[in-house]
């Protein structure tokens, strides 16, 4: 069941790419939800940091397997409201970028904390995803269909991230998910410097 989540996911991601081009306002097929679902497929850091939210979850099992994630996507939605609202949240970007470096190290070090410190974490750097979210919507989208498909993307990706953690589990290979977090937190510092 759970490798073909997986699957799913990655054939939906997989399939999403393709039209990466079309997710830039401006496109006359481009839709609010559409928009939306390809915002955070359309930059690394927004990749890289959800998929480490979903192996990071997977990493712990238990309650924080759906705790953490669920804690991102609800404290994005939060973020990204305030940003369509015209908060302007100070340091975005450096907020994005310190996630994944900090996603990435979490996962080196296997770290271990309480469920609702864990989703505390995943809450903070979900907010900074969020304002971004909601502060780069197109001017032409409509603000629940935009968040509805940003929040479906980040779900998604967590999946991804989750299905492979799960996957590296059972394959007992616990390494892999520390070198997979080695390259995460590497890919964040290499965005931090450029």
């Amino acid at each position: 069941m759970r490798l073909n989540t997986l699957k799913v996911g990655l054939a939906t991601l997989i399939a999403a790419l393709p039209t990466l081009a079309l997710a830039h306002p401006g496109h006359e097929h481009t839709t609010s939800f559409f928009s939306g679902f390809m915002h955070p497929m359309g930059g690394l850091d927004h990749l890289l940091a959800m998929i480490a939210v979903g192996l990071w979850a997977a990493s712990m099992g238990g309650k924080a397997l759906w705790a953490v994630p669920a804690a991102f996507v609800g404290t994005m939605i939060l973020g990204a409201a305030l940003g369509m609202a015209g908060l302007q949240v100070p340091f975005v970007e450096q907020g994005i970028v310190m996630s994944v470096i900090l996603m990435g190290a979490l996962l080196v070090g296997s770290a271990r904390f309480s469920v609702s410190t864990c989703a505390g974490i995943a809450a903070l750097f979900a907010f900074f995803h969020g304002a971004a979210h909601g502060m780069e919507m197109p001017l032409n989208a409509h603000g629940a269909e935009y968040a509805l498909g940003f929040a479906g993307a980040t779900a998604l990706l967590h999946l991804v991230g989750m299905g492979l953690g799960k996957t590296v589990s059972r394959i007992q290979a616990p390494i892999v998910t520390r070198i997979a977090g080695g390259a995460i937190a590497a890919a964040g510092v290499m965005m931090a410097v450029a």
